[in-house]
């Protein structure tokens, strides 16, 4: 008997569709050993990402592209070396789908989280990784740069670790929500960014400047005047933009003694994603995802202020127009699987 669901599906260039789609068995969707199949609560739309495959500029999503980060629901069927059992709450790397297909990462989530919330925790590992490739010590200086999901997320794990956080953005909105997500220093950018930032710091500048905006200039022009001496500057965004200039300025900022900085690329898959069991490996996409989970469950990692639509997935055209055009309103978007 065939099983009929459906999926949001990028048919050309700004256009999102949702679509119908079936599978002769739900088995024939899964490996038989290391498979799981779960039947979506939530799925959390990652801004980024998904407008650059929804304008087709990615050469690794060509359209038509079914798109999709992370996401929430029951396990139906699972594999027989899997170590979940059916019924059980789970995240997954998922697709925007009704049913969603996973061989890693599948992690359980907690009954006591709402599994709306828990879909955060897909963004928050990539935020993670900023903290984790930085030298951030208890006590130290962090500018965020960019306040959007994964930049909000970012700034909330440096200053769980103990860090004095300083979140920069240009919207308004992102830097209440920043604010009340616990994160002690906003400033909007402006000439006098770094003379703001040094009367925080108290002259000191910051150890680690995160570029969380994607955009280049940020990394090259903004970045370099807030980083304190032997600094460095932790590259989280992804640069997207083409970004045509003069980079010997930037350059001798690094290179000279102020502030004679260090850049690091922290894209997620930097760590495995498998977690190591024997340990030899400390951190994996796995362990972080955990980790994550349990900071949600307990409220320390705060995502309400952050959860600003539940979506119905037909609705997805209007989703993606605003995430695109009207950034300050849909920050932190999920689509809700059951009101289709």
């Amino acid at each position: 008997m065939k099983t009929r669901f459906k999926q949001i599906v990028f048919t050309l260039p700004g256009q999102a569709r949702l679509h119908e789609t079936e599978t002769s068995t739900l088995t024939d969707m899964m490996d038989a050993q290391s498979g799981v199949l779960i039947e979506t609560e939530f799925s959390i739309a990652s801004a980024g990402t998904e407008l650059a495959c929804l304008a087709g500029t990615e050469s690794w999503a060509s359209l038509p592209f079914v798109p999709g980060y992370g996401s929430v629901g029951r396990v139906v069927r699972r594999g027989s070396a899997t170590t979940v059992h059916e019924g059980q709450r789970v995240l997954t790397f998922g697709k925007h789908a009704g049913l969603a297909k996973a061989e890693t990462v599948i992690v359980p989530v907690p009954e006591t989280l709402d599994p709306a919330e828990a879909t955060f925790a897909r963004m928050a590992s990539v935020a993670i990784t900023s903290l984790r490739a930085s030298g951030a010590e208890l006590g130290d200086c962090v500018a965020v740069i960019g306040l959007g999901l994964v930049g909000n997320l970012a700034a909330q794990l440096f200053a769980l670790s103990g860090c004095e956080v300083i979140g920069i953005d240009l919207s308004a909105r992102r830097r209440e929500q920043a604010a009340a997500c616990g994160i002690p220093h906003t400033l909007a950018p402006g000439a006098d960014l770094r003379e703001r930032v040094a009367a925080i710091t108290g002259g000191r500048m910051c150890g680690t400047v995160v570029e969380a905006t994607g955009l280049s200039v940020v990394a090259t022009d903004t970045a370099p005047l807030l980083c304190g001496k032997q600094g460095e500057i932790v590259l989280l965004g992804s640069p997207r933009a083409a970004h045509p200039a003069n980079i010997t300025p930037f350059l001798s900022q690094l290179h000279l003694c102020r502030p004679m900085a260090t850049v690091k690329g922290a894209l997620e898959w930097r760590y495995p994603v498998r977690e190591d069991t024997d340990g030899f490996t400390k951190h994996s996409i796995e362990r972080n995802v955990r980790q994550i989970l349990r900071l949600l469950e307990r409220g320390l990692l705060k995502v309400k202020p952050l959860l600003t639509h539940r979506a119905s997935p037909a609705d997805c055209q209007a989703v993606y127009d605003g995430l695109a055009n009207q950034k300050d309103i849909y920050t932190g978007v999920v689509f809700d699987w059951s009101k289709i």
